[in-house]
């Protein structure tokens, strides 16, 4: 009996070799593309961390400008000093603020002393906190029994202020002269990154003799 040969077909398939190099590539495609989201992430999140701490230093600008730009001339209207503590810069201006579109006083009535300065953001913090005591002008002096805080900016490692009085034609560190308002006001808050935050605010009713 004459049996013919079988003829094996040789079927298509891929080596082990070929498969392990197929899933290596694949791994490092999806390593790259998981790192390539995650470092966009990261960017995003750090732009709008940014964006809304400028918000926020803006809206203080825009805060003390109004503030500022209305004081009366009067005896009281605005007086400063300079403070250090632990070698931080921590200055203090005072202000006389009116009712209504006040600082943060829209409905209560009567006139405000109002005092910005730093305070730790809790006691015993190293941490400070930007902020303004407010309290009815009209209170004796010393009491502080209606005085309350308002909170403006976290996170600054230290304040300094100075004013440019029109008399000197020159920048000084305190105002004292309580008669008068200075030129210009200069801010320069210290932040924990590292970069210093500076503004000057025109104030416009400014006369002298």
């Amino acid at each position: 009996m004459f049996i013919a040969p079988v003829r094996r077909r040789n079927l298509p398939g891929f080596t082990l070799l070929e498969i392990i190099l197929a899933a290596a590539i694949l791994g490092l495609m999806s390593m790259a593309i998981f790192r390539f989201v995650q470092t966009n992430i990261s960017a995003l999140r750090i732009s709008a961390t940014e964006s809304m701490e400028e918000a926020r230093y803006a809206g203080l600008l825009d805060l003390l400008t109004s503030q500022w730009q209305n004081l009366p001339t009067g005896d009281g209207a605005l007086a400063g000093d300079t403070y250090k503590f632990n070698d931080r810069p921590r200055d203090e201006i005072i202000w006389a603020c009116s009712a209504g579109p006040g600082l943060l006083t829209r409905y209560a009535g009567g006139e405000f002393t109002v005092r910005m300065r730093l305070r730790p953001i809790k006691e015993g913090s190293d941490r400070l906190q930007l902020g303004c005591y407010r309290k009815p002008r009209d209170e004796a002096e010393g009491s502080d029994e209606t005085e309350t805080w308002v909170p403006l900016i976290d996170d600054v490692n230290g304040l300094r202020i100075r004013y440019f009085s029109p008399m000197l034609n020159a920048w000084v560190e305190r105002w004292t002269d309580t008669g008068h308002l200075p030129r210009l006001i200069e801010l320069i808050i210290e932040r924990p990154n590292g970069t210093n935050w500076r503004a000057i605010v025109a104030i416009g009713r400014t006369s002298f003799p």
